[in-house]
């Protein structure tokens, strides 16, 4: 197993889609107090990444075994059926930025704060999918996520944790009793090679979902997946 953990993400806040978004008013007090948060965001926002290169180890009927631990997800069984190796990962915004936000009193404040973390959070999974691309070669990849289908369950973080090591010493984030992730804004997967168009929204019929990127197809769980039929 190779653990790799990239802790010199470099992080600046937009501060043009900051001010768009939170709809400020650069000239106003809140204007002032929003540029004072930003660079006090990026004078200690550390984003961080960690992940594994990991072996495939066998496959059964509804999941794999990755490093020794195995993984129960039918559609990963699918997806994972031609390659031998992945790349279980988390990726965070960083304590640094959760623990300041946290020592926020102001509701406002607190929701600018989120804002940026949400931003620490992007520029870090797109270095991460960055670095992978450079170091492997990947060519076309997609990422599948423990929460995000009700075939692979949130609870199963712990298997992911255990797949990676070493989680909370090597970049800060742990996981609660029900397995979210502290800080919130951090996220977690399998990096895996493909040359389909894969993506968890097609499979999930969750409506009115902000972070929606594709159209469901409940088509494609019969066809590829044969979920509606198990």
């Amino acid at each position: 197993m190779k653990q790799i953990i990239l802790d010199r993400i470099p992080f600046q806040p937009d501060r043009n889609q900051l001010i768009k978004r939170l709809h400020v008013d650069i000239n106003s007090e809140d204007g002032a107090r929003l540029m004072s948060m930003i660079e006090q965001a990026e004078g200690i926002g550390r984003p961080k990444a960690i992940y594994t290169l990991a072996s495939i180890d066998s496959k059964d009927e509804d999941g794999v075994i990755v490093d020794g631990i195995r993984l129960s997800s039918y559609v990963m069984r699918v997806n994972f059926a031609d390659i031998n190796r992945v790349f279980p990962y988390v990726v965070t915004c960083g304590r640094e930025l959760y623990e300041w936000a946290a020592c926020l009193d102001d509701m406002l404040e607190q929701y600018w704060a989120d804002i940026i973390m949400e931003q620490a959070l992007a520029a870090a999974l797109k270095y991460f999918y960055n670095h992978l691309e450079n170091e492997y070669r990947l060519g076309k990849f997609k990422s599948m996520n423990p929460g995000s289908l009700e075939d692979w369950p949130i609870s199963q973080q712990k298997q992911l944790f255990k797949i990676i090591g070493n989680v909370q010493e090597s970049i800060g984030v742990e996981l609660t009793d029900s397995c979210l992730m502290i800080p919130i804004k951090s996220t977690s997967g399998i990096v895996f090679q493909t040359e389909s168009g894969f993506e968890n929204c097609r499979l999930c019929p969750r409506e009115d979902c902000p972070n929606r990127r594709v159209d469901y197809n409940p088509q494609l769980l019969d066809e590829k997946y044969k979920l509606n039929k198990k």
